[in-house]
């Protein structure tokens, strides 16, 4: 299945992925239903990413900013291996993990990686940072998981005991930690952002349902827009989309 953006820059068309049926489905109905038709790129970070989506920026006012609007349901995350934060990646928006755990994609709301390439030495210190998250996610959620424990001995302020319970925490998430995959860069990430670039800090954090198979130097001119504060273009670019049956 192929989506064509019809943007006020030309046509961006996409093909979506298969493996992430719940994400394929709901665009092509969104799409079929009109329901991007007259909306705006309202958030465009050069050498990043180009989003839109967002139903409430149609009919868009000059002060206006978008990014809240959608529709009354979030849809289930489908972070699959091997779907990556390519240039020309198409990916869901959504909330960030601490209000949204589950990492629940927006209903409506997409964006088109754009990004940069990498050399060596800057992807094994990705690689690092991207290990770090991992273990502070890991972290994060045994914190967590002991809230009220911590509570109690704030309550009690009783220090020594909350130096203890920290460094148990530490100690269980670097254990789990190692009996996990390495979280690092994979050989066909690195190949990836090496050479097509990207955003690799996203993988495993968003789901990504496409890619752009036509029209990705059109996603380069969006991206190149000025923008006001707040990332939305100075010059409103509008969007149309419409599936193209297979």
């Amino acid at each position: 299945m192929k989506a064509k953006i019809s943007t006020s820059l030309g046509d961006i068309i996409v093909r979506l992925y298969d493996e992430t049926p719940l994400h394929r489905d709901n665009f092509v109905k969104l799409a079929k239903e009109g329901y991007y038709d007259g909306t705006i790129f309202h958030r465009v970070i050069k050498n990043f990413m180009i989003q839109g989506g967002d139903p409430d920026s149609k009919n868009p006012t000059p002060e206006g900013r978008y990014g809240t609007g959608g529709p009354d349901y979030t849809i289930e995350a489908e972070i699959k291996p091997g779907l990556y934060h390519k240039r020309g990646a198409l990916a869901a928006a959504r909330q960030g993990d601490e209000v949204n755990p589950e990492r629940r994609s927006s209903g409506s709301q997409f964006y088109i990686v754009w990004g940069q390439t990498y050399n060596a030495g800057q992807m094994k210190q990705l690689s690092k940072q991207i290990e770090m998250q991992a273990q502070q996610q890991i972290f994060n959620q045994l914190v967590a998981e002991n809230r009220a424990k911590i509570m109690e001995l704030r309550r009690n302020r009783d220090q020594e005991g909350l130096m203890e319970l920290q460094n148990d925490l530490v100690a269980q998430t670097q254990a789990i930690a190692a009996e996990q995959p390495s979280q690092g860069l994979t050989e066909a990430q690195q190949q990836i952002y090496s050479t097509t670039g990207g955003t690799p800090h996203l993988d495993g954090q968003y789901t990504v349902f496409g890619e752009v198979i036509e029209g990705l130097d059109i996603v380069g001119k969006i991206q190149e827009a000025a923008t006001r504060p707040g990332d939305r273009p100075k010059e409103d670019i509008f969007m149309n989309v419409s599936i193209v049956e297979e």
